[in-house]
């Protein structure tokens, strides 16, 4: 009698099952996406393709937005005189050929110059100089906004 005592006990666990849990833990996918948009956070500034300078300030610019475009043609002269093409270092002397070869398939030549306000003058010339004999129809200076607070340089 006591054998079939034991043997019913552990048949009656066997016949129990443990309750399904039925809710989806949501915890480590919440986890994965704060990751990812932390890691996008840091990266998108990283993708900007232009290079730092403080444009020239000026009352009435024109907008260019085409400027902003991925295949836009745009040269930048920092304030220590180094030279981009794109998010590239160039020489001033390679210039004219590497901007000649990016308009080779494009209707319009048009080149866009990001100048530092405080680069030389003789360094933006220069790049002016080798840009238009690449053949170059029209050549773009971006300048931004003055605010309405800083006086003009001319002292108007």
């Amino acid at each position: 009698m006591a054998m079939n005592m034991a043997g019913s006990a552990g048949g009656g666990r066997r016949g129990r099952r443990r309750a399904v849990m039925a809710e989806i833990n949501v915890t480590p996918m919440v986890d994965v996406m704060l990751v990812l948009l932390i890691i996008f956070m840091v990266i998108t500034p990283m993708l900007n393709n232009k290079v730092n300078v403080d444009l020239a300030q000026v009352n009435s610019p024109q907008d260019m937005p085409d400027a902003n475009k991925e295949d836009s043609v745009v040269i930048a002269v920092t304030r220590d005189g180094n030279v981009f093409l794109g998010a590239n270092q160039v020489g001033v002397a390679d210039l004219g050929p590497k901007v000649s070869d990016l308009l080779t398939n494009k209707p319009i030549k048009l080149v866009y110059l990001r100048a530092d306000a405080r680069a030389r003058y003789g360094t933006v010339q220069d790049v002016v100089d080798n840009v238009r004999t690449a053949g170059v129809d029209q050549l773009v200076l971006l300048t931004d906004r003055r605010s309405s607070h800083e006086p003009a340089a001319g002292g108007e």
